[in-house]
């Protein structure tokens, strides 16, 4: 079984936190969800890959979370509650 890993910058802890009212755990758990999608988010990655994940969190909400891989860690930038349209991304099968 592979182990998640998580590297946070602290003013994006801060940042979510205040701005998204999502908290550092809450955005880790969404990567836990089975039903995560994942696609590459080739507009924001110019200086290195990108990700956006649409996935439920422990708090039962379906979150937007863009973050980059560094080494084995998962990077979150942002996360925030997803909007109608992104949701209807996570809905599909």
């Amino acid at each position: 079984m592979k182990v998640l890993k998580f590297d946070w910058d602290i003013w994006n802890i801060n940042k979510n936190e205040e701005k998204h009212g999502v908290s550092r755990l809450e955005a880790e758990s969404a990567f836990f969800d089975p039903r995560i999608k994942i696609f590459e988010d080739i507009k924001h990655s110019t200086s290195e890959k990108r990700y956006i994940a649409y996935a439920q969190s422990l708090e039962n909400r379906i979150l937007m979370i863009g973050f980059t891989m560094r080494a084995e860690h998962i990077r979150i930038i942002t996360a925030r509650t997803a909007s109608k349209k992104e949701k209807s991304f996570y809905e599909k099968k």
